[in-house]
């Protein structure tokens, strides 16, 4: 369970820096150098490794994140089975009643 944990948070991290690096559609090296049709790393560019390492990176967050969810049902799932023991109901507790002291005394 704590290596799934710990490996879970290291390919957050590594999700999260992976997708940082990556630049956007249009943000390709040549476009900063005139904007040719032809990119500085060739057709493919260097984007192919890193997308298919941020697609790695997502399969394995999903697969952590199933074995996480599925454990902590299953440790919970004991408590849920056993019957709590019955309780007779208490009885309320009966508040005295203070006497009433009228305000002015009827004059005799």
């Amino acid at each position: 369970m704590t290596i799934i944990i710990i490996l879970h948070v290291l390919v957050c991290f590594a999700l999260i820096l992976i997708v940082l690096l990556q630049a956007g559609k249009g943000a390709e090296m040549g476009a900063a150098f005139g904007g040719s049709s032809q990119t500085l790393f060739g057709s493919a560019g260097a984007m192919g490794f890193l997308s298919k390492l941020t697609t790695v990176a997502a399969v394995v967050f999903m697969i952590t994140s199933l074995l996480l969810t599925y454990s902590s049902t299953r440790r919970t799932s004991t408590v849920i089975k056993e019957k709590p023991a019955q309780t007779v109901p208490a009885e309320p507790q009966k508040t005295p009643v203070q006497p009433q002291i009228p305000l002015s005394e009827p004059k005799k």
